[in-house]
């Protein structure tokens, strides 16, 4: 039997960029694991990187960021970026948790309502690459072997249940939680039940391969 393992935790925020975002839920995580609430550079009010200048580097970027092992926490746009480092750096990856994104997928089929024009509203000054690229990372995503926890919320219009079902056939190890009423920003409007179904998930022992 494979040794318990004490998780090392990315935590990766949508749109907004602020890792603030993952707070309420990180602080209900156990206390002896390590965790680490990214920002985007150049998302929402946060400052330019030279360095980002795409969803592709914001990929390398974190990537260069992280030990191998680490397990991803990631909300909407921040989920675009744990399955590209997933399909980009395999080996940086142990687990992931995606909530609420559309995973580098088109979610237009699937009814969603287009979220950028509020965005501009809201974030004038925010990089243009964050509302003007489409990520389609399309069927490579069967390809992660991470186990995955997907966890969406029934009233989000903006990526519907019917995305996380999509992901769900993807993703070959991943288990899909629905909860009730929840929207998008189920992260942070409750973190109780957010919180404990990414430390059971987790805390789930690695699969051992036995030999013949």
């Amino acid at each position: 039997m494979a040794a318990p393992v004490t998780p090392r935790v990315a935590l990766l925020p949508g749109a907004g960029g602020a890792g603030a975002f993952w707070q309420p839920v990180a602080d209900r995580l156990p206390a002896d694991w390590s965790r680490m609430c990214f920002s985007w550079p150049g998302a929402g009010d946060q400052a330019p990187d030279p360095a980002v200048r795409g969803y592709r580097d914001l990929i390398g970027w974190t990537a260069g960021a992280l030990q191998d092992g680490t397990d991803l926490v990631a909300q909407s746009m921040g989920g675009v970026v744990a399955l590209g480092i997933a399909l980009a750096h395999p080996a940086k990856v142990r687990r992931l948790v995606l909530v609420a994104t559309s995973g580098g997928t088109a979610v237009d089929p699937h009814g969603a309502e287009d979220w950028r024009r509020e965005y501009r509203r809201e974030f004038p000054g925010a990089a243009t690459w964050v509302t003007s690229e489409r990520i389609d990372f399309g069927d490579t995503i069967a390809s992660i072997a991470a186990p995955a926890c997907l966890i969406w919320g029934d009233a989000d219009p903006l990526s519907p249940v019917a995305v996380g079902r999509r992901l769900q056939r993807l993703l070959p190890a991943s288990t899909l939680h629905v909860l009730a009423d929840a929207t998008h920003t189920l992260a942070r409007d409750r973190p109780d039940a957010v919180a404990t179904l990414i430390a059971e998930h987790l805390r789930q022992p690695e699969k051992t391969q036995t030999r013949l």
